[in-house]
């Protein structure tokens, strides 16, 4: 059993949307991403995502609604629901999700999607 300092995790890479899987338990991966701008509109047919928001400012664009994460504060997008995220500063988030998730769900964009299980 090890212990994962976030701050010395997140220090240690510095591009935007691409996840990296700090931790694993009961099915789920605890990723770290830094974001900045504006991500594509995708869902996750059988995944439920949280996005906690460890630095900066998390928008959650929503079709019916936007949300502001601030820092200390999560949000779950239920399995299905189209969604876009965005960030107007550098916006640090741990994220879980389902282990194999793609972080662009039913979307593939030769930009961002992330290479699969990238571990630090």
């Amino acid at each position: 059993m090890d212990k994962v300092n976030v701050a010395e995790k997140l220090a240690s890479f510095w591009d935007h949307w691409r996840p990296r899987v700090v931790a694993e338990l009961n099915g789920q991966e605890l990723k770290l991403v830094k974001l900045r701008g504006e991500f594509v509109w995708h869902s996750h047919e059988e995944a439920d995502e949280l996005f906690l928001v460890w630095r900066g400012r998390l928008r959650i664009e929503l079709p019916d609604q936007v949300l502001h994460v601030e820092p200390g504060e999560l949000v779950v997008v239920p399995r299905s629901v189209q969604h876009r995220t965005a960030a107007d500063v550098e916006t640090e988030v741990l994220v879980f999700e389902p282990v194999g998730t793609r972080n662009t769900g039913d979307v593939v964009d030769p930009r961002l999607t992330a290479p699969e299980r990238e571990t630090i």
